[in-house]
């Protein structure tokens, strides 16, 4: 289930691309979901651990990927840590909404990201309520944002 912190929240990790540069291991970035998730989200084709193909800025390293896919391998391999996914733009929203039917994830965001139009089990942990969907996301966040 997905848990959503909105809001200041000491604990989480708010600059992702500093803390990616600094605990990604190489091994992420081959992985078959990060391939995916770099394909889909950034448009772009990883060729080995060090080496990625993006249509717009040719060659680049896993440091110059976006912040939201940053984001989204943070959460998808440290399960230690709450990360600020206000890093990640709407695009991100399914790929957390799949990581969250897998495992418990709980995000930290000071925006409401965009979930669809499909119903969806979101707990706000401010209030402890469930939201269901967007309208009922919104009306939650409203207080803390």
């Amino acid at each position: 289930m997905l848990s959503i912190y909105f809001g200041n929240m000491p604990e989480a990790i708010y600059n992702t691309a500093v803390y990616f540069k600094n605990t990604y291991r190489d091994s992420w970035i081959t992985h078959e979901d990060s391939v995916r998730m770099i394909k889909d989200v950034d448009r772009s084709d990883v060729i080995s651990a060090n080496a990625i193909q993006s249509p717009v800025l040719g060659t680049i390293t896993p440091l110059q990927l976006s912040g939201g896919v940053k984001t989204l391998m943070l959460i998808r391999f440290d399960h230690g840590h709450v990360f600020n996914a206000s890093t990640c733009g709407d695009n991100c929203a399914k790929w957390i909404l799949s990581m969250a039917q897998k495992r418990k994830v709980v995000i930290n965001l000071h925006h409401v990201m965009d979930f669809g139009e499909a119903e969806f089990k979101i707990k706000v942990i401010n209030s402890g309520n469930i939201a269901h969907n967007m309208t009922e996301l919104i009306r939650e966040s409203i207080p803390y944002l």
